[in-house]
C-alpha cells in the first residue's frame, strides 16, 4: 500500500509539474514572439526614419542639380560667350587668348553663384583648347582624346549627361585625368539653338566635398556608410571606403541593414548601409533577460508543483470529490474537517454551503417563484373584471328587447371584449387575435364618441402569429382615446406592429392634442423610476401611486413577462398627437420570426 501511495504521489507531482510547464509555455512563446516582433518593428521604424531623412537630402540634391542644369543652359545659350567662342579659330593669336581670358572670367562667376559647383571647364573644338577655371587653359594633344571629346559632343546633342571622373578615355586616360577633375561632371554642348554648332563642350564639375558633407550628416553611427550614385549606377561619392557599383548593392549583405532612395527627377540614388547588430543592440539585451526569466520560471514551476501538491493538491482533490457529489444532486454529503488552516476553513465553508444550498432550494427559490406568479396574477386581475361578463349579457338582452341598437352594439362589443379577456385561462394571444380582441373595445369607444375618430391597423405580416401577453395594448388605446382623441372631430387612431432587430415593436399612435412637455417628462420619469426599482419579487407594485395606473400596469406586466429587455416609450408633441410604443424581445416569446419589411395596412371605420 505504501508503494502504491508513493507511485500515486509521484504521478500527481509529475502531472502538476507538466501543468505548470504547460502554463508557462504560452508565456514563453509570447515572450519570444514579442522579442522577434520588437526587432522587426525596430527595423521597420529605422527604415522609415532613414528613408525620410534620405528623401529630404535627395530632394535638396535635386534642387541643387536643377540649379546647376539651369546655369548650364544659360551659359550654353549666352550670346556674348558664343560670340567670343566663334571669334576664335583653329589657329590661336593674341585676340584668341584675350577671348579665352574673358570666357574664363565669366565662367569663374558660376562657382560663386552655386556652392555645389567646384569648377567649370570649356572644350574649344576648333583649337582643341580646354579652358578650366582652376587650371587655366591647356591644349589636348592626343588625337584619340580629341576624337573622344568630339564624339561626346555629337552623341549627347543638346541633352545633359553626368559623367564620373573614371569615365574611360583612349590611351589609358580617364575623363578626370584629361579635364583635371576628381568629381562627377555635368557635360553638354554649347550653342544649343544652332543646328550647325561646333562640337564645343561645357563641363561643370560638382563639389564632391560639399556633397559628402551633406550626406555625412545623415550617418546614424560610425559603422554606417552612405553612397551617392548617378542614374547609371556610377558612384559619385561615399562616406566609407567599401563603396561598390550600384548594380552590386541591389540587396543588403547578410547582417546588414540597407535603405535605398531614388530621386524622381535626376534618378540619382542614396544608399545607406548599416550593420544590423547596431540596431539590435538594445533588443539583444532584452532577449538575454527574457531567456534568463524563462529559465528561472521553469525552475520555479518545478519547485512550486512540489509545494502545491504537498500542501494544497490533496485537500483540493477531496473538495473536488465533494463538489462532484453535490453536482450529482447529493446534498447530504459532508466532508471531514481535520485541518485548522485556510483549507480547513474552506472545507468548513463547503459543508455550510451545502446546508444553505439545500435550504435555499427548498425554501427561497420556490417561494420566489410563487411570489412572482402571485404578482403577475395580481396585475392581471386589475384588467380582467371577470364578474362583469354576466351583467353585460343581461344588459344586452334588455337593450335588444327595447330596440336600442347602439346600446346593443356597445354591450355586444364590450361583452365580446371581456369574453376574450378571460381567454379560457390562456395568458397569451397572437398579435392578430389581440388586435381582433382590441377592436371590440375600440368599437365601443367609437359608438360612445359618435364615430368622431377612425382606426387603422398596420400589422407586419411576420408579426401576426407572434404570441403576445394579453391586455397589454388596451390601456394604451384607452389613454389615446380618452386623453388624446376625446375632443377631436376627425381623429385617427393607429395600431401598428413590426419587427425591429431582435424586438417586436407595438405602437399606438393618435393625432390628438398631445401631452404638454412638463407632463411628458413626469410620465417618463415615473416609468424610469419604476424600471429602476427591481429589488424584489413585488418590486413592480406601486404602493401609494396616485395616477398613471394603466401605464404602470402595462409596464410592470411586460417587465415581469418579458424580462428587463422589455421597454415602453412615450413620444408626444402638443397639438401633434402621441405615440406609445412597446419593445418586446423576440427570444422571450414562444416563437421566433425573421424580420421582413412587408407591411399590411387594414383600415376600418
Amino acid at each position: 500500500m505504501a508503494w502504491l501511495y508513493r507511485q500515486y504521489t509521484r504521478k500527481i507531482q509529475m502531472r502538476l509539474t507538466i501543468y505548470f510547464l504547460l502554463l508557462l509555455l504560452p508565456l514563453v512563446i509570447v515572450s519570444l514572439y514579442v522579442n522577434f516582433r520588437s526587432q522587426a518593428i525596430l527595423l521597420k521604424q529605422a527604415e522609415e526614419r532613414t528613408r525620410g531623412a534620405l528623401t529630404s537630402s535627395m530632394d535638396y540634391i535635386d534642387l541643387s542639380l536643377q540649379s546647376v542644369e539651369e546655369l548650364s543652359t544659360i551659359v550654353s545659350t549666352d550670346d556674348r560667350m558664343l560670340s567670343l567662342i566663334d571669334d576664335v579659330g583653329p589657329n590661336l593669336n593674341a585676340q584668341s587668348y584675350v577671348n579665352f581670358a574673358d570666357l574664363l572670367k565669366q565662367l569663374s562667376g558660376l562657382t560663386s553663384v552655386n556652392h555645389l559647383i567646384s569648377h567649370v571647364s570649356l572644350f574649344h573644338a576648333p583649337s582643341y583648347m580646354l579652358l578650366s577655371t582652376t587650371q587655366g587653359g591647356k591644349r589636348i594633344e592626343g588625337a584619340q582624346q580629341r576624337q573622344e571629346l568630339n564624339e561626346i559632343a555629337e552623341t549627347k546633342g543638346t541633352g545633359i549627361v553626368y559623367m564620373t571622373p573614371d569615365y574611360p578615355f583612349p590611351e589609358g586616360q580617364t575623363l578626370g585625368s584629361v579635364t583635371g577633375t576628381g568629381s562627377v561632371s555635368l557635360v553638354r554642348t554649347m550653342d544649343l539653338n544652332n543646328p550647325d554648332r561646333e562640337p564645343n563642350l561645357l563641363l561643370i564639375s560638382l563639389n564632391k566635398a560639399r556633397l559628402l558633407d551633406l550626406i555625412r550628416s545623415l550617418l546614424p553611427s560610425s559603422s554606417a556608410r552612405i553612397d551617392l550614385y548617378t542614374d547609371e549606377g556610377k558612384l559619385v561619392t561615399s562616406t566609407g571606403d567599401q563603396a561598390k557599383e550600384l548594380t552590386s548593392v541591389s540587396t543588403a549583405e547578410p547582417g546588414e541593414f540597407m535603405v535605398r532612395v531614388t530621386s524622381r527627377y535626376s534618378k540619382w540614388s542614396l544608399v545607406l548601409v548599416q550593420p544590423k547588430a547596431e540596431l539590435y543592440k538594445e533588443t539583444n539585451v532584452t532577449r538575454l533577460f527574457t531567456y534568463v526569466i524563462i529559465g528561472v520560471s521553469v525552475l520555479l514551476a518545478v519547485l512550486i508543483s512540489w509545494g502545491v501538491y504537498s500542501g494544497i493538491a490533496s485537500p483540493i482533490q477531496r473538495l473536488m470529490r465533494g463538489m462532484k457529489s453535490v453536482g450529482s444532486g447529493n446534498f447530504s454529503i459532508r466532508l471531514k474537517e481535520d485541518r485548522r488552516d485556510e483549507l480547513g476553513y474552506l472545507t468548513h465553508s463547503f459543508n455550510r454551503m451545502v446546508e444553505e444550498q439545500q435550504d435555499l432550494i427548498k425554501n427561497y427559490y420556490e417561494q420566489k417563484l410563487r411570489f412572482a406568479h402571485t404578482e403577475l396574477k395580481f396585475l392581471q386581475s386589475q384588467i380582467n373584471p371577470h364578474f362583469l361578463y354576466n351583467t353585460l349579457d343581461s344588459i344586452y338582452w334588455t337593450a335588444k328587447n327595447y330596440d336600442a341598437d347602439e346600446i346593443t352594439e356597445m354591450v355586444l362589443n364590450l361583452s365580446s371584449f371581456f369574453r376574450l379577456s378571460l381567454g379560457r385561462g390562456k395568458e397569451t394571444f397572437t398579435v392578430e387575435e389581440t388586435v381582433t380582441h382590441l377592436h371590440y373595445y375600440i368599437r365601443v369607444q367609437q359608438l360612445r364618441f359618435m364615430d368622431s375618430f377612425t382606426v387603422r391597423y398596420e400589422l407586419q405580416e411576420e408579426t401576426r402569429q407572434i404570441p403576445l401577453l394579453k391586455l397589454v395594448l388596451q390601456p394604451l388605446v384607452e389613454n389615446a382615446i380618452v386623453h388624446g382623441l376625446e375632443a377631436c372631430r376627425e381623429g385617427e387612431l393607429t395600431v401598428a406592429s413590426y419587427l425591429q432587430g431582435d424586438d417586436l415593436v407595438l405602437e399606438v399612435r393618435d393625432n390628438g392634442k398631445g401631452i404638454p412637455e412638463e407632463r411628458l417628462q413626469y410620465i417618463r420619469g415615473e416609468l424610469e423610476r419604476l424600471s429602476a426599482s427591481e429589488s424584489g419579487p413585488f418590486s413592480y407594485l406601486e404602493h401609494g401611486a396616485k395616477d398613471l395606473y394603466g401605464l404602470r400596469n402595462v409596464h410592470s406586466r411586460i417587465r415581469i413577462w418579458y424580462g428587463s429587455g422589455a421597454e415602453m416609450t412615450i413620444e408626444s408633441r402638443e397639438d401633434s398627437g402621441t405615440t406609445a410604443a412597446l419593445m418586446l424581445p423576440l427570444d422571450r416569446c414562444q416563437d421566433e420570426y425573421k424580420p421582413n419589411t412587408t407591411m399590411t395596412t387594414v383600415q376600418q371605420g
